[in-house]
């Protein structure tokens, strides 16, 4: 069998693989009003870390999507375990199984590069109310690079597309999001302790091929180090 990185990050379980992990995300919803009358929806939830959190944390009501089978069980194993009422169910963001209006708050942990976001980003618009805002962790290219590099990047990682900040302001401007607020990144001010570590979930079987998959995944962002960059955006 042919696995993707994604398909690694499905089988090992990690849960905040996502740049900054679990640390960041606490970082950025500090600086939103999250009580328990907002109704928030995590896109690519994953092994469900950072939803186990937010409910735990907030007491807030958490909806949870990943178009990963493997993923969502993981996620629903978690929130079964720590006894929390996550509604946890396998889903696209390019057709979100959500009513209009219906989120306060949509987080995208490093999952819109993934996917067309031509058509997701219009749909996660769709899912807020009229004052909900988008908080979002993605990847950005820093700066022009050879196509043969891109080609690599981007079918490593099965990048639909791989942009620019502006490229993305713009994605964002033309789903009629008014304001966007953007800021960088900087893995290399960051000390990640020892609780804020990627946690594992672990599926019977892990395939030697799999570890190469992890390794290729070092190897390029270490290569990239300058050239692939990560911004939070906080679209409203």
């Amino acid at each position: 069998m042919k696995y993707t990185y994604l398909d690694c990050l499905a089988l090992f379980g990690v849960g905040g693989a996502h740049p900054g992990g679990l640390q960041l995300t606490k970082k950025i919803l500090a600086k939103e009003n999250i009580n328990g009358d907002t109704a928030l929806l995590e896109v690519g939830c994953g092994t469900g870390q950072t939803a186990a959190y937010l409910a735990q944390q907030y007491g807030c009501s958490v909806s949870a999507l990943d178009n990963n089978s493997i993923m969502v069980e993981k996620a629903q194993q978690r929130f079964s375990s720590l006894d929390l009422p996550i509604d946890a169910k396998v889903g696209d963001t390019e057709n979100l199984p959500y009513p209009d209006k219906k989120f306060d708050i949509v987080l995208s942990e490093s999952v819109i590069s993934f996917t067309n976001l031509i058509s997701t980003i219009p749909e996660i618009k769709r899912v807020l109310k009229q004052n909900g805002k988008l908080l979002a962790i993605e990847t950005v290219l820093e700066q022009s690079i050879p196509e043969e590099e891109r080609s690599q990047i981007v079918d490593f990682y099965s990048f639909p597309q791989l942009l620019t900040e502006g490229e993305w302001v713009k994605a964002f401007r033309d789903a009629e999001f008014h304001r966007i607020d953007v800021t960088k990144y900087e893995p290399r001010l960051e000390q990640v302790d020892e609780q804020h570590a990627a946690d594992y979930s672990l599926s019977e079987t892990i395939d030697d091929a799999l570890l190469e998959i992890l390794g290729k995944h070092e190897e390029i962002m270490q290569q990239n180090k300058d050239k692939l960059g990560f911004r939070i955006y906080r679209c409203s």
